[in-house]
């Protein structure tokens, strides 16, 4: 089978070694894809976003199946793009993707079926941020409508705050969107539980908890994400039984009464508070990090999976895990999630490549005259599997430590709460 990648983030070189470990795989292609995936596929260097260009490559390659990483892509309609031109692919359609690719259809989806979440609203004016300020408490969340690359939510101390980040965002801040959504801040402990959908089914695809701040203790501003582990303790049984009854299924539900049923990695994002869960997102893709810790603990071929989803047998196949824990760091360019200099060479010895316990998937990085340089303010992800998560830590730490990248920085404090 001649599979493409879309995507050239950490969560796509880990989907990439994992489709690379697959016995149906024959060929990958990686559009763009970065440094680690190049080892294991071939790099095409196109704007996926340039539909038109991307099928004649996917055409000429002889692709079988296309794989969508990135959400960006599936909100503006690669899935429907493809499908119309016979072309199978993994990922959800363009109507579908809005409950990432719009903050306010997905609270409007929450509101029209009862799914627990903060209490919002959907703010098209500066008139509409002060009706809600009058009923409010603080801190209040800000959270642009559209698309911000994991940098358009703001959590708000006062008034004040509320008014200049709401300000920016009407003034076109983040290219996607004018709108936003006010909601109160939900105390409790974030988690991720993932699932993969076909238009039938849907079965249970990890979970992990995520550090989304730069500094540690989890203080300053949000990221793409610096961390995270996998499984999350958070979610037992019974809190996963809430999960499906009161968000996942009425979701789905939903969007198969709009005839735009929804396939693919579906992301739920939580809040999980007196052990009740509370939706904060949805996201219509693996996410970056907690792809890296929820691959290294898939037993079943992951390529099988893909299969049966896109031929609606998901019932069909029965998706193992291995019984160990994994965390990853992220190592990042200095300065992000702010300003960050490109093109910093990153020497590390070969030996230091991922063995059958630790892995390091490339993120930002790119090859150079042959050498490994940064290309993104997440540059490196390195990720550990074992029995106890302090000695994972620890053992990624060391790995990291023998990287000695001068250029860049990373949390030691990944995992501090359940550590």
């Amino acid at each position: 089978m001649n599979i493409a990648l879309i995507g050239s983030g950490g969560r796509e070189h880990a989907l990439c070694q994992k489709i690379y470990e697959s016995k149906i795989t024959k060929n990958i292609i990686c559009i763009p894809g970065n440094a680690g995936t190049a080892k294991i596929a071939k790099n095409i260097n196109l704007d996926f976003l340039n539909f038109s260009k991307l099928l004649k490559v996917i055409k000429y390659n002889k692709i079988n199946l296309v794989v969508v990483g990135p959400e960006e892509p599936l909100v503006k309609g690669l899935v429907d793009f493809l499908t119309k031109h016979k072309i199978k692919v993994f990922g959800p359609n363009k109507y579908a993707a809005k409950l990432e690719g719009s903050k306010a259809f997905m609270k409007s989806v929450c509101e029209k079926n009862k799914i627990p979440t903060a209490q919002f609203k959907i703010c098209k004016t500066k008139k509409d941020v002060n009706n809600f300020l009058k009923k409010s408490n603080f801190p209040l969340v800000v959270k642009a409508d559209g698309l911000a690359a994991g940098k358009g939510v703001t959590i708000c101390k006062n008034k004040k705050q509320v008014l200049r980040v709401s300000n920016e965002i009407f003034k076109g801040k983040f290219k996607t969107s004018k709108k936003l959504v006010l909601e109160e801040f939900l105390e409790g402990e974030e988690a991720s539980y993932f699932l993969i959908v076909d238009k039938k089914n849907f079965k249970f695809f990890g979970s992990a908890q995520d550090h989304k701040r730069v500094g540690e203790k989890d203080t300053g501003p949000n990221t793409g994400g610096m961390g995270a582990y996998s499984p999350a303790p958070i979610i037992n049984k019974e809190l996963e039984k809430k999960i499906i009854k009161k968000i996942v299924n009425p979701t789905l539900l939903a969007l198969k009464k709009k005839k735009k049923p929804y396939t693919g990695f579906l992301y739920v994002g939580l809040m999980i508070k007196n052990n009740e869960p509370y939706l904060i997102e949805y996201n219509v893709r693996m996410g970056d990090p907690e792809c890296q810790v929820i691959i290294p603990r898939l037993k079943t071929d992951l390529v099988k999976i893909f299969s049966s989803t896109i031929r609606n047998k998901l019932d069909k196949i029965n998706i193992k895990w291995k019984k160990l824990k994994s965390m990853t760091i992220v190592l990042c360019s200095k300065g992000y999630p702010g300003k960050y200099k490109k093109n910093k060479k990153i020497k590390y010895q070969k030996d230091l490549d991922s063995n059958k316990k630790t892995f390091i998937f490339h993120a930002g990085t790119k090859f150079v005259d042959g050498e490994l340089v940064s290309n993104g303010g997440r540059v490196l992800n390195v990720t550990s599997t074992g029995k106890v998560f302090k000695d994972i830590r620890n053992n990624i730490i060391k790995k990291i430590k023998k990287i000695n990248w001068k250029e860049g920085f990373f949390r030691k404090d990944i995992g501090w709460r359940i550590i």
